[in-house]
């Protein structure tokens, strides 16, 4: 039986609750507050279209690594260590790159940014499970939207910041962010060694007055059975089914995010109007993200959820495809609203694991998985483009994401969760 915690006061856990917010909302600045000043620092560090599209590709590609390593270092470490090493790498990342003279030390400092955020994505969701695992929706929807308002802000900020001095103080300046991180859990950890000590001040003075056998009995009904550390996401089906929604999502996302201003221009549009209609597309991943997290675990399939989700991203690859130039807005909000498959994804990790190590197991497999379909479709989407001389085949492609997302809905609409799988997976079948 899963052990459950009863609904309890925010008391002692506000620390926590602002140092998973403000992670949330800086885990996307580094990586999409670059590509606004890139005519700037383009010339300046010598990038070619080579460097720039592998800058464009770091993000997903590491998110991915990142995402099947983390689970071992959290083993390792614990839940809020490896958020502290994952900030401070993310800070030596970012503050570093806004001073170096090369396009080949950017990179690099960039790679390192992104691990360091790589690592807090898979941290978020069983932070969560570990702190408010009696209030995971109200939480994750609070967090999910950060994440979405960082995504849409830092490259509204990014040109505006780089006319007060110059692109290294505009891309220096998230750097603030990500120390700003560190405060709320310096100060939970103090909060947490206090309570571990009274704890064990309170333990020590009862088993002073019990028996061996009272004492036992008393910590039988106080302590949750640990989580069992052999769950192997490979053989999961809740994983695997997860990391192949999570893989159908962001390689559409971050089609759009490459390639929605370029295909606009092509298409006619005014390259200002494709600049906003690509910020417009990412401001649309806000009300999904607050919503979602509240309305779906209420639900008792979420594969339903799911279909209003994916008819959304098919009106919208659709109207792109067929009038890119009449009604492109339309097209955009819908496809922008189909986003609500991102925010399920992240939702479905705590909703699909019992444990905060099952969940940190089920956040690092399909996110490392997921993104690297991110890091693979965007690239496909243009060498299918240069090949055939036309989008129809890169459409198709687009397509081919929505079955891949279609299949991993099916795969975790069930109650089944990560643990289970585990279990089935030690016991012999019966005969």
């Amino acid at each position: 039986m899963a052990f459950r915690l009863a609904p309890r006061p925010w008391k002692g856990r506000i620390a926590a609750l602002v140092g998973i917010m403000l992670m949330a909302l800086s885990v996307r600045a580094a990586v999409v507050s670059v590509p606004p000043l890139l005519d700037l620092i383009g010339p300046e560090l010598g990038f070619t279209s080579f460097t720039t599209g592998l800058l464009a590709m770091l993000a997903p590609i590491i998110f991915a690594v990142s995402g099947l390593f983390t689970p071992r270092m959290i083993g390792a470490f614990g839940l809020e260590r490896t958020l502290l090493l994952a900030v401070i790498v993310a800070i030596i990342g970012q503050g570093c790159r806004a001073f170096v003279g090369d396009v080949a030390s950017f990179l690099l400092l960039s790679a390192l940014t992104m691990v360091g955020y790589g690592i807090g994505n898979v941290v978020l969701p069983p932070l969560v499970k570990k702190y408010f695992p009696d209030r995971i929706s109200s939480v994750t929807s609070g967090y999910v939207t950060l994440i979405a308002i960082g995504t849409a802000m830092s490259p509204m900020f990014a040109v505006p910041l780089e006319q007060v001095s110059d692109w290294r103080f505009s891309i220096g300046f998230w750097t603030l962010a990500s120390v700003v991180v560190l405060i709320p859990w310096a100060i939970q950890f103090a909060a947490d060694r206090r309570r571990r000590s009274a704890e064990a001040a309170e333990h020590a003075r009862l088993a002073a007055t019990e028996t061996p056998e009272q004492t036992s009995a008393r910590l039988a009904g106080k302590v949750p059975v640990q989580a069992d550390r052999r769950i192997n996401p490979w053989r999961s089906r809740v994983a695997w089914g997860l990391a192949i929604f999570l893989a159908g999502n962001s390689g559409q996302t971050y089609v759009y995010f490459t390639w929605l201003p370029p295909y606009l221009i092509g298409e006619g549009l005014d390259p200002a109007a494709a600049g906003s209609a690509l910020g417009y597309f990412a401001i649309l991943g806000l009300p999904v993200s607050l919503l979602v997290p509240l309305i779906v675990p209420r639900m008792k399939h979420p594969i339903y959820a799911a279909g209003l989700f994916i008819v959304l991203w098919i009106i919208g690859h659709a109207g792109m495809f067929f009038l890119p130039t009449q009604g492109t807005w339309w097209w955009i909000t819908s496809a922008g609203l189909g986003q609500g498959t991102f925010a399920m994804a992240l939702l479905m990790i705590n909703l699909r694991s019992r444990t905060t190590y099952g969940s940190g197991v089920l956040a690092g497999f399909s996110q490392g998985l997921g993104y690297a379909g991110a890091a693979i479709a965007p690239l496909l989407f243009g060498v299918v483009r240069d090949a055939t001389g036309g989008w129809a085949a890169s459409f198709g492609m687009l397509g081919v994401c929505l079955l891949v997302l279609i299949v991993g809905a099916v795969m975790i609409n069930g109650p089944r969760q990560i643990e289970d799988d585990a279990e089935a997976s030690r016991v012999p079948a019966r005969t």
